[in-house]
């Protein structure tokens, strides 16, 4: 057992809390604090991960008490898996931010420490009703940044993103307490041991309960018909902010990923929610890929891109197979990178765009053109799946695994759209745009931090062999829940 495994939650934590003790005048104080926090949890996130892909299963017992008693944080290599992703992702998003956005309100920094405890707390827990802890963490740190800045647009899509969240809290609640009533503990694993077991009325209390955490789950996903808040609010959030957000679907994914691992992979529950899953996820898929072709808006086309890659996921969950898995977590990895950097680079060309901004129509061309435009184009090639960056490898890898007609149908075509919609931005941006606007400068970090996250499409293909085996490792832990059920409770089988 190691105490690593509180790490990524108690830095942020304790970060957040010093932020609220210093003085807010002092914002170059504020902005070390949190990039020291932040730039903190890479290491601590690659020891975690090296300690997972040993293959053993660490489980750390809060106050001591054993599983399923007390509540335990449980590191497998999917968790670990994700833990890192988001440490990777928070360096540019807070670095970005950290350029002037983060002076549009008083705790911005706090806040995104919150989000990020809130998010690795999700990942590591292994408590039904810890998970909602954490999402509450993570949703009520969320609504402060999606209202960050302030301006009527961003307000208005925020009250949305909070009154659906609300909902969804209440319903998870309900969940919960069926889960409770029916098997007497919030344990994952002892639920997914004692499910397996259930007859009669309690089995159905169960299913539906398990149908209610799709629901709720897919709403944290932005699953159709519950997406309609994302294009909104992500496009409207300061872009550090909106990168973050990027790996907020993912949280939903990920929930959605270890509930079916655990408790609907096998014995009375196997399949629950399987068919319903495939269904929304190819209309999410084809949906969004309407929603990237009429985008009006550069933030609001690589939302319904974000959209897109939740579809695209979820079906690889809903069918299930061990290649499935690997080949849909290469294409989170992949997806939620760029789909970050790609929020940065919106914001850089709006700001050189005076009012025109990100809107997609003829305007001033932004400083460094030349330059936005290659990191546009390495963008866009990736996220549409086009050789030779990491989109390409990930949908390979899918269609692969998921020999379905209608999927290979709405991912290419969804890719053929996409490739569309990009290319019309693109050359309205960058090429058909009149002259720069005078006295506009490319900031130079703001630029890094792009950088960083669009570089990630080549390095992911140089890396493609070692990131494969990484994803099928992490594919082949989760398709055995005995092990999970076994590392936590201590003997297979579950409850005695």
């Amino acid at each position: 057992m190691s105490n690593w495994i509180m790490a990524p939650i108690l830095i942020p934590a304790l970060a957040a809390m010093m932020l609220l003790l210093e003085v807010r005048e002092r914002h170059w104080l504020r902005r070390v604090t949190g990039l020291t926090a932040t730039l903190a949890l890479v290491p601590v996130s690659i020891l975690l991960f090296r300690q997972a892909a040993t293959g053993d299963i660490q489980v750390y017992s809060l106050g001591d008490w054993p599983a399923p008693f007390g509540i335990v944080l449980v590191l497998d290599q999917l968790s670990a898996l994700m833990v890192l992703l988001t440490s990777v992702l928070a360096v540019p998003a807070l670095l970005y931010a950290s350029h002037g956005d983060d002076r549009l309100g008083p705790n911005f920094h706090s806040l995104f420490q919150m989000q990020l405890m809130g998010i690795n707390g999700a990942f590591l827990t292994g408590d039904l009703f810890n998970l909602f802890v954490f999402f509450e963490v993570l949703l009520i740190a969320s609504y402060g940044l999606a209202l960050h800045g302030r301006g009527p647009a961003r307000v208005r899509a925020g009250l949305h993103y909070v009154v659906l969240n609300l909902i969804g809290s209440a319903v998870f609640l309900l969940a919960l307490s069926l889960i409770y009533g029916a098997t007497g503990t919030l344990n994952m694993a002892d639920f997914a041991a004692r499910a397996a077991e259930l007859e009669g009325p309690a089995l159905t209390l169960v299913k539906v309960a398990g149908l209610l955490l799709c629901v709720v789950f897919g709403l944290k996903a932005a699953l159709f018909p519950l997406y309609f808040w994302l294009p909104a609010t992500y496009a409207s959030a300061t872009a550090g902010v909106a990168a973050l957000f990027a790996v907020m679907t993912k949280v939903g994914i990920y929930a959605l990923l270890r509930v079916h691992g655990l408790a609907f992979s096998d014995g009375a529950l196997a399949g629950l929610g399987d068919m319903a899953l495939w269904t929304v996820s190819l209309l999410t898929l084809g949906l969004a890929t309407v929603g990237v072709f009429g985008a009006r808006r550069l933030g609001e086309l690589v939302a319904y891109l974000v959209v897109m890659s939740v579809g695209t996921l979820v079906a690889a969950l809903a069918w299930g197979t061990e290649e499935a898995i690997s080949g849909a977590l290469f294409y989170l990895l992949h997806s939620t990178l760029i789909c970050a950097g790609l929020f940065l680079l919106a914001d850089l060309v709006s700001r050189g765009r005076g009012d025109a901004g990100d809107t997609l129509m003829a305007g001033p061309r932004p400083p460094a053109a030349g330059l936005l435009g290659a990191l546009f184009f390495i963008g866009a090639v990736a996220v549409a799946g086009l050789p030779p960056l990491s989109g390409f490898l990930g949908k390979v890898m899918l269609l692969r695994a998921v020999p379905a007609p209608a999927y290979w149908a709405l991912l290419l075509a969804g890719g053929l759209l996409a490739v569309v919609g990009l290319s019309r931005a693109g050359s309205t941006l960058f090429w058909r745009a009149g002259e720069p606007m005078a006295g506009t400068v490319l900031n130079k970090g703001r630029l890094a931090a792009a950088v960083l996250l669009l570089a990630m499409a080549p390095a992911m293909v140089l890396l493609g062999g070692p990131l494969s085996a990484i994803t099928q490792s992490v594919a082949a832990q989760w398709a055995q829940p005995d092990l999970y059920i076994h590392a936590v409770l201590g003997y297979p089988g579950g409850a005695q």
